[in-house]
């Protein structure tokens, strides 16, 4: 292996990428820090945890809001609907995505242009919320977790890296298996779905972080609050500023009214983020090898 030397010109220019990337780590990451610092705070009641402007580290540990937001009934309620449509709408998406994009993989398909075309056409244009809303309301979906999962079971975007993945996978596999007397159907699911597990893992992960932070769908097909996903709870709480529900809380457990909403509202939003934070590093040894091949293959 030969030793390059770098001159003093490239050493400055890597300094300067360095700085960059610390930078960007440090904006991203910020935000995050000043929600776990507020929501561990003790001094969180009389506002000493984030007055200051520069949020670094708590100024009396403590893990009391957490145990607090565990009585929030309304929290679990959205975190059980939230768990619920993720797990469906990753399910059902894989499932159809997977489906469709087989077959467009094959390059003797009739008419897989038109099909593809077909496909890309929507990726352009959109019926819009009013038709989409009389849709789902004559489909009898509303209030329902149908609602929330199958309008969007199928995203021409997914189809299409899919497509270029399955057509990455050697042909001499299937032709092998087909000398053996295997139909389609079996090499689907016993061939072509185990050598794809890169790009099912990421466009699964997609598919759930966009579920796990949707929230529109919800506040217009949901009106029942039993129903509602977590990401409405935060909004009611965060954006709406509506603390009645945490407050009723506060009290039924003899907590004086000097806890601090603030510090409550930090402490929900770090529920909402850790169950993302926990499966992406299960995933991640996927994602980088399923978009590549199948961004670029086809």
């Amino acid at each position: 292996m030969i030793n390059v030397k770098k001159s003093t010109g490239d050493k400055i220019i890597d300094g300067f990428i360095y700085l960059i990337l610390l930078a960007i780590v440090v904006i991203t990451l910020y935000p995050f820090w000043t929600q776990v610092v507020i929501s561990l705070d003790g001094a969180g009641a009389d506002g000493t945890a984030y007055s200051s402007g520069i949020i670094l580290f708590p100024t009396q540990f403590t893990f009391e809001s957490y145990m607090l937001a565990f009585k929030f009934d309304a929290l679990w309620q959205g975190y059980w609907n939230t768990i619920l449509r993720t797990v469906l709408g990753v399910i059902i998406s894989i499932s159809f995505t997977s489906i469709t994009a087989y077959p467009l993989a094959k390059k003797d398909l009739p008419y897989n242009r038109t099909f593809t075309s077909f496909i890309l056409f929507t990726m352009l244009f959109a019926g819009g919320t009013i038709p989409s809303y009389l849709l789902i309301k004559e489909l009898q979906m509303l209030n329902t977790i149908w609602a929330l999962v199958i309008p969007g079971m199928i995203s021409a975007f997914n189809v299409l890296i899919m497509r270029n993945f399955f057509r990455s996978i050697p042909e001499e596999l299937e032709d092998s298996a087909r000398v053996d007397g295997a139909g389609y159907l079996r090499i689907f699911t016993q061939i072509v779905i185990p050598i794809s597990k890169p790009v099912l893992a990421t466009i699964a992960l997609w598919v759930g972080v966009g579920h796990w932070n949707a929230w529109f769908d919800s506040l217009i097909y949901i009106s029942d609050p039993s129903k509602q996903v977590l990401q409405i709870v935060l909004r009611k709480i965060i954006i709406q500023n509506s603390m009645a529900d945490i407050n009723s809380v506060i009290q039924n457990i003899g907590k004086t009214t000097e806890f601090s909403g603030r510090q409550l509202q930090a402490t929900v939003v770090m529920f909402s983020i850790i169950p993302m934070l926990v499966v992406y590093p299960f995933i991640q040894k996927y994602f980088v090898k399923g978009v590549m091949v199948g961004a670029v293959k086809g």
